[in-house]
């Protein structure tokens, strides 16, 4: 009889498996051909996980939403998956949209869109374009590692500051630091605000939940640098996991605030379709002994299930649990002088691109 091979982590990488997405017909298991030499749960020296780049031929570049608890309308994103290979991340199950995995695959088979400025050119010259804040970083984050070889998101930028276009970006990367002098001048002229999303100040634990993210002292370094760049900063404590991370709540505000961030938000720990899973064999590899106490928390928060897809408590959960941190959030924000102030971005300064076909309808 074949037997399955126990999951295990990979260095380098968060997810534990390569669960099956939930369109395919059939689940793979990794099985023993007897060639592997040993009880199957020795340690083998296996070799790492690499990434590989495919190019996404999308033809529009510009994703739109309509979900009330969701504060933009618009957004781009450069990149499907995400090398950061954070366990909880909510747009792992998009992957099983491509026919792989949302595991191992999403931090591992990635998807870059090199035509992305060229098409966010063309959908701002349209005469029906409107402007209004454009947020990137909103599904997988646009300044992951490939990004440093690839640039795509640097010339997503320079598309919107020609154009007088209005952005806001969510980033766990220091590597955001390299467009300052795009930022600067566009946080100057009211166009740009960045939040920094912060989970732990622990290393170790960042290094298990999200292991080829920048390092929670860096992300707080960046968040400094970017306030003295005169850029709008935040922190987005985001998600906040009972029993894990929850404690550093006020921590993680404090240090933000002291790095000159001028906002902040959170959300609860959200395990829709794979996570589910993906998340309770991270628990199983990691955390253990804690696992039954996370997920009893996280089934208060959202009656007794372990994910609501609810807008109105998605975000934040509901019960006296969810209750006593957003409590917990208000008073620390208050006592630091977090959301002090309202934001918003100018949308007055757009200026539609003028394309080549646009130059030649005038001759």
């Amino acid at each position: 009889m074949v037997e399955a091979l126990p999951d295990r982590p990979r260095k380098g990488r968060g997810a534990v498996s390569n669960v099956t997405g939930r369109y395919e017909p059939l689940t793979r298991v990794a099985t023993d051909d007897g060639w592997r030499g040993g009880a199957p749960d020795e340690d083998d020296d296996l070799p790492p996980l690499r990434t590989s780049v495919a190019i996404d031929a999308s033809r529009t570049i510009i994703a739109r939403n309509q979900s009330p608890d969701v504060p933009f309308d618009r957004s781009i994103n450069p990149y499907r998956g995400c090398e950061h290979g954070c366990v909880y991340c909510f747009a792992r199950p998009t992957h099983a949209w491509l026919g792989l995995s949302p595991g191992r695959d999403f931090e591992t088979k990635l998807f870059a869109k090199p035509d992305a400025a060229r098409l966010l050119e063309a959908a701002l010259a349209k005469p029906s374009y409107k402007p209004a804040v454009m947020a990137l970083g909103t599904n997988t984050d646009p300044y992951q590692p490939v990004e440093r070889r690839m640039g795509i998101m640097r010339e997503i930028l320079e598309v919107l500051w020609r154009a007088r276009h209005p952005v806001a970006i969510v980033t766990k990367s220091n590597l955001i630091l390299r467009d300052l002098d795009i930022l600067a001048p566009m946080a100057e002229a009211g166009l740009a605000r960045v939040m920094i999303s912060l989970t732990t100040l622990k290393p170790d634990l960042a290094r298990k939940m999200e292991p080829r993210a920048t390092r929670p002292a860096l992300r707080v370094a960046a968040l400094r640098q970017l306030a003295a760049a005169g850029i709008p900063a935040g922190v987005l404590t985001a998600p906040l996991i009972p029993a894990l991370n929850d404690e550093e709540l006020e921590a993680l505000l404090e240090a933000a605030a002291d790095a000159g961030a001028g906002s902040a938000g959170y959300v609860l720990l959200r395990l829709p379709l794979e996570i589910k899973t993906l998340f309770e064999e991270w628990l199983d590899a990691h955390y253990p002994d804690r696992k039954g106490r996370i997920l009893s928390l996280v089934r208060q928060t959202r009656g007794g299930k372990l994910y609501e897809s609810d807008w109105r408590t998605r975000q934040r959960g509901r019960g006296p649990y969810a209750e006593l941190l957003e409590r917990r959030f208000a008073l620390a924000c208050a006592r630091l002088g977090l959301n002090r102030d309202a934001w918003s971005l100018d949308t007055t300064q757009f200026r539609r691109p003028q394309t080549a076909s646009a130059q030649l309808s005038l001759l």
